[in-house]
């Protein structure tokens, strides 16, 4: 746990020792280099909920009205705090992070995934691509789709109304997110401006049964 915290006020750049409460509540998942005397390159934390009537205990619900995700009858899965080494550029570390939520996912039971994709800074002008996309294709099913909560929000899809310029979109979308959208993920029509973390970050929901079959093979085969 001391190592995930330095690591993560080191790739979020926080002033203080990244903590909170939250972290006696979870599950924390830690990736490290075998070639580097296990050296902590990847860490997140997870939180297990038995159904949507549990959702105000996630991170999440601090800065997302969830109440429409009551009505979610499967475990879910809260994922946070995930960050990478900033030194790192290895694709692996992520594949490896992926495989080890596989598991975890299977092992589990779990049939919801979800948390706070951030995009790095505050600034929204340097994102705009990347929010129309999100806005376009990627947006929350109208059964699940968390209302504004946070008193400081950018609300993309309302206001953006430019078409995405798709390569510009995918090179600002961070990593994480990408991958939720590529297995089917979906995300808030907002996204909260968290200061804290200097980070804006949208709702990111993931419903296991509708990840392609293929992308399921993909990632049980990296577990």
């Amino acid at each position: 746990m001391a190592a995930a915290k330095v690591l993560r006020t080191r790739a979020f750049g926080t002033a203080v020792l990244d903590q909170d409460p939250f972290d006696d509540q979870c599950q924390h998942v830690l990736v490290e280099d075998s070639d580097a005397n296990n050296a902590l390159v990847c860490c997140f934390r997870l939180l297990v909920l038995e159904g949507g009537a549990d959702i105000g205990r996630s991170y999440s619900a601090q800065f997302y009205d969830l109440s429409a995700m009551q009505g979610f009858t499967g475990k879910m899965a809260e994922m946070g705090r995930f960050c990478i080494d900033p030194d790192m550029k290895d694709p692996d570390i992520l594949r490896v992070a992926w495989g080890s939520m596989t598991t975890y996912v299977d092992q589990n039971e779990i049939e919801m995934l979800f948390g706070c994709s951030s995009f790095e800074g505050t600034e929204t002008s340097a994102y705009l691509d990347a929010f129309a996309m999100l806005k376009h294709r990627h947006l929350a099913p109208n059964r699940w789709v968390p209302r504004v909560k946070a008193p400081d929000v950018f609300r993309y899809a309302a206001r953006l109304r430019r078409k995405p310029d798709s390569k510009k979109a995918m090179l600002r979308m961070p990593p994480l997110l990408r991958t939720y959208l590529m297995m089917g993920g979906w995300v808030s029509d907002h996204a909260v401006i968290d200061r804290h973390l200097n980070t804006l970050h949208v709702f990111t929901g993931l419903e296991i049964a509708a990840i392609p079959p293929a992308r399921k093979r993909l990632l049980r085969a990296l577990a």
